[in-house]
C-alpha cells in the first residue's frame, strides 16, 4: 500500500512514512494510492466482535505488510483498554431512528482519544523499530491537544508541543494539556484563534530544516492514521444498526472535517452510508460550501462549541482531491490560493459528487442551547454543545432511515455551557475531577510561526 499527496508533487511513500511525516513534502495531505475495501460479508462479520479486533482489521488494510497483523491487534487492544466502557463506543437510542455514538469514554473525555491512543502506540512501535525519535507539534481547537498529551506523555521516543488559542477553549480542555508534568510535554497558549495555530503548524511542517533537526511530525487530522482510526466507529455503529443489509446515516459535528472525512473513508471501503450530515456552528465554512460550492474563509466567531470555531477545514482538501478525480495540480492551485486568502469555487461536477454523500447545516447559538435543553427534557440525555449542534441540525433535516449522531465530547468538558442551557450541571467524571487541584504549566506566545519554530528547536535540543 502506497500513499500519495493531494497536491501531486511528492513521490509516493509507504504507510509508516506517511504516519511519521503527517504532511507531504509538497504541502499536501496523504491519501492511499488505491482505496482498500471490505466485502459485504466481511462487514457483516464485524457484528459482535470486540472493538479492538475491528480496528485492527481496518488498520490492517492500510498498513498492508509494513506492520505484522498480530502487532496491530496488540496495539489496538492496549489502546482501547484505556477506555472506561467495554464497548469503547457505545450506542444510546434517543428516538426511533436516532442514536448517539458516545465517543467520549477515553482518557480525555473526547472523540480524539479513539484515534490518539492508537496513534501513540503505532508511533512508538515504528520509532522503536527504527531507532528514531520525533517531535510532535500539535495545533488544537480544544480536544486534540488534551488527547495528544494524554496519549504521548512520558513516551521515550516522542516530544510533544501542544498549541492552543489563548482564552478560546474551556478550562477543562486546557487542564487536560497543561497539568501534564512529564518532561516530554510542553504547552503554548497562542495569541490568536485556532486557524492561526493551524497556519503555524503547516508552516513548521513545510520547513525542511526544522523537520530534519527535530524529527517534526503532526497528530492533527492531517495525519491519515488519525482518519483511519476514526473510520472504525462508522463500521461498528453501522453494523450494530443493520449494515451492510441497510444503509445507515451519520450526523457529525464538524470543525476540521477529520470526523466527516473518516465517514467518507468507511464509505469508500464498502460501508453502505445513507448520508453524512456535516453540522457546523456559526463558523459555517463547510455548510456554506456544500450549499453553494464556494469554499470561502470568514471571520472566526467565538461560540459555546469552541472545538468547531474554525474557518479552514484541513480535511476538505482530501475530499476536493477525490471529487475532482484526484487532480493534484488543480488541488494544489486551489488550496495555495485559499492559503493566500482567495475563495475556492468547487467545480460543478465535483460539488455534485460531494453531494451524493454529504450535506451541510449550521446552527446558531440560541438553537444550540435550546437543543441541549430539549434533548435533556425529551430523552434524559445530557449533550455537550458540539453534539447539540449535530442534534439540532438533524432535528431540522431528519433524513431517511437510522442516523447515528457522533457525540464528540463529554458534557463535563463544557460545564458552564451545559448549565446555562439546561439549568443542570453535568456530573463530573473522576478523570476531570482529578485535574482541578493540579498545577498548570504553559507559556504564552505570539501567533508567529518563526517564534514557535524557535521554541520547538530549543525544546527538542534540550
Amino acid at each position: 500500500m502506497r500513499y500519495i499527496s493531494t497536491r501531486g508533487a511528492s513521490a509516493p511513500v509507504g504507510f509508516v512514512e506517511a504516519v511519521l511525516a503527517g504532511l507531504a513534502p509538497d504541502g499536501g495531505l496523504y491519501v492511499p494510492e488505491t482505496w482498500p475495501g471490505f466485502s459485504q460479508d466481511e462487514i457483516a462479520g464485524f457484528a459482535g466482535r470486540p472493538y479492538a479486533e475491528v480496528a485492527a482489521a481496518v488498520l490492517g488494510r492500510f498498513a498492508a505488510d509494513e506492520i505484522p497483523r498480530e502487532d496491530l491487534l496488540g496495539m489496538c487492544q492496549e489502546a482501547y483498554a484505556a477506555f472506561d466502557h467495554p464497548a469503547v463506543v457505545p450506542l444510546v437510542q434517543l428516538a426511533p431512528d436516532v442514536f448517539l455514538a458516545e465517543l467520549f469514554h477515553g482518557p480525555s473525555l473526547a472523540f480524539k482519544d479513539v484515534a490518539m491512543q492508537l496513534l501513540a502506540r503505532l508511533s512508538d512501535h515504528v520509532l522503536s523499530r527504527a531507532g528514531r525519535t520525533q517531535t510532535i507539534l500539535c495545533a488544537t481547537s480544544g480536544d486534540t491537544g488534551g488527547a495528544a498529551v494524554e496519549a504521548f506523555r512520558g513516551r521515550a521516543n516522542t516530544r510533544i508541543v501542544a498549541m492552543f488559542p489563548d482564552g478560546r477553549i474551556s478550562e477543562v480542555q486546557r487542564r487536560f494539556m497543561t497539568t501534564a508534568s512529564e518532561d516530554n510535554v510542553r504547552c503554548l497558549a497562542v495569541a490568536g484563534d485556532f486557524d492561526a495555530c493551524q497556519a503555524i503548524l503547516k508552516t513548521a511542517l513545510a520547513d525542511k530544516d526544522l523537520q530534519r533537526a527535530v524529527g517534526l511530525s503532526a497528530v492533527n487530522s492531517i495525519n491519515f492514521a488519525r482518519i483511519i482510526a476514526q473510520s472504525v466507529y462508522y463500521f461498528t455503529t453501522a453494523v450494530a444498526l443493520g449494515a451492510p443489509h441497510r444503509p445507515v446515516s451519520f450526523a457529525v459535528p464538524s470543525g476540521n472535517f477529520g470526523d466527516g472525512f473518516a465517514g467518507y473513508v468507511a464509505h469508500r471501503m464498502g460501508l453502505p452510508v445513507g448520508r453524512i450530515l456535516v453540522a457546523t456552528n456559526a463558523n459555517d465554512i463547510l455548510a456554506r460550501t456544500f450549499l453553494t460550492g464556494v469554499y470561502a474563509r470568514g471571520a472566526v466567531a467565538e461560540t459555546q462549541s469552541p472545538a468547531m470555531d474554525i474557518q479552514s477545514a484541513s480535511n476538505f482538501e482530501r475530499l476536493f482531491f477525490e471529487a475532482t478525480g484526484r487532480d493534484g495540480p488543480a488541488t494544489a492551485e486551489a488550496f495555495a490560493g485559499f492559503s493566500a486568502g482567495q475563495a475556492i469555487q468547487v467545480p460543478a461536477s465535483a460539488l455534485q459528487s460531494m453531494k451524493l454523500l454529504f450535506s451541510g447545516a449550521s446552527t446558531d447559538e440560541a438553537s444550540t442551547a435550546r437543543e441541549m435543553q430539549q434533548t435533556l427534557k425529551e430523552t434524559g440525555e445530557m449533550a455537550d454543545p458540539h453534539t447539540a449542534v449535530a442534534l439540532s441540525a438533524l432535528r431540522r433535516d431528519p433524513g431517511p432511515g437510522p442516523t447515528v449522531v457522533l457525540a464528540t465530547a463529554h458534557p463535563a468538558k463544557f460545564p458552564e455551557a451545559v448549565l446555562a442551557a439546561t439549568g443542570r450541571a453535568p456530573e463530573t467524571p473522576a478523570r476531570a475531577l482529578a485535574l482541578a487541584g493540579r498545577p498548570e504549566r504553559f507559556e504564552r506566545i505570539d501567533a508567529d510561526a518563526a517564534k514557535v519554530s524557535a521554541y520547538v528547536r530549543t525544546f527538542a535540543g534540550a
